[in-house]
């Protein structure tokens, strides 16, 4: 097998290598996680499509964010469980490719919803007096079309860079999902293509946009800072302070997963799944949670839903 090439029709996800005993357990936060992420991600989408208020630039941008969270959830949570649940750890080779596909190209999308946000808070608070010309709803519209673009074009080449690939080592994939390198590493062939295009795709992602972002936020600060009301620079901080959190969430995990997966040779596989799970998992659950507590609309909205004879005397009670 070592040396003989062989047709690959489906490979097999361990899961988290050494601890397979604990698949159990590990399921049972994993569906609480996954419980919330679905429940808080739709809700939050329900409120700002409902309420009228809410249609601006900000929160159709967050709608944007709340969705590629919500598909990327719902491509990796339901196998992960079937695998912890019921040990059905087979998936067919083109399903493997697909969920790749959804996984790498909504994390894109993601991070370039998060870029577009910071360029609408810096426009909304360095230039208040021409947001309303700058950011339109037709920008927000190509906006979106570009961020499902960039996502799209970036990984399309990532499933056929594998499909190109012999196999004659093994179809044992130590992961809980099918991750683009996990799976070239099984390879037998060379795989350099792989990694240097898989190192473009994450600088011009990740590497430009917290640049990017990086920047902006920092022309935000110096220019809250000149704002002569406390009144004023306490509205403007509580807005920024979400998408910086967001931002931190997302950008954190992510960095780690990358680094252990392709130079962490001396690190546990356990960790490097462990890190890459949680760059998953975690931001698509925060995402709606920290918005949810941090923007004073999304919260009022939140309490009418569920609340809708106490909405307001309990909105008052949280504010407090």
């Amino acid at each position: 097998m070592a040396n003989t090439n062989f047709s690959v029709s489906s490979f097999i996800l361990i899961g988290i290598p050494g601890l397979e005993g604990l698949h159990g357990w590990l399921s049972v936060p994993i569906c609480f996680i996954y419980m919330v992420t679905f429940l808080a991600n739709v809700s939050v989408l329900l409120i700002i499509k409902k309420e009228q208020s809410l249609h601006q630039p900000m929160y159709l941008f967050l709608s944007m964010l709340l969705f590629t969270d919500l598909v990327q959830s719902n491509s990796v949570f339901p196998k992960m469980l079937f695998l912890f649940w019921f040990d059905h750890r087979e998936i067919s080779f083109e399903g493997c490719l697909v969920q790749m596909f959804f996984v790498h190209s909504i994390s894109i999308m993601g991070s370039s919803v998060l870029l577009a946000m910071a360029f609408d808070r810096y426009v909304a608070i360095c230039h208040p007096l021409r947001y309303s010309t700058i950011v339109t709803s037709p920008v927000v519209a190509k906006i979106g079309l570009l961020v499902a673009m960039r996502g799209t074009l970036l990984i399309f080449p990532h499933p056929f860079l594998v499909k190109r690939l012999p196999f004659c080592k093994s179809n044992i994939i130590e992961n809980t999902y099918c991750e683009h390198i996990a799976v070239a590493k099984l390879s037998c062939a060379d795989i350099r293509i792989n990694i240097v295009y898989g190192l473009i795709v994450a600088l011009l992602v990740v590497g430009v946009d917290s640049i990017f972002i990086t920047v902006s936020y920092s022309i935000i600060v110096k220019t809250v800072l000149k704002l002569p009301s406390q009144e004023a620079r306490h509205k403007v901080w509580s807005t920024c302070v979400s998408h910086v959190c967001v931002m931190l969430v997302t950008y954190i995990p992510a960095l780690f997963s990358f680094v252990s997966q392709r130079f962490g040779e001396h690190t546990a596989s356990s960790t490097q799944i462990l890190l890459s799970n949680i760059y998953l998992i975690f931001p698509s659950m925060l995402n709606p949670i920290i918005y949810g507590i941090k923007t004073k609309e999304i919260q009022k909205n939140m309490i009418k839903m569920f609340y809708p004879n106490r909405s307001l005397a309990i909105y008052n009670e949280v504010r407090r």
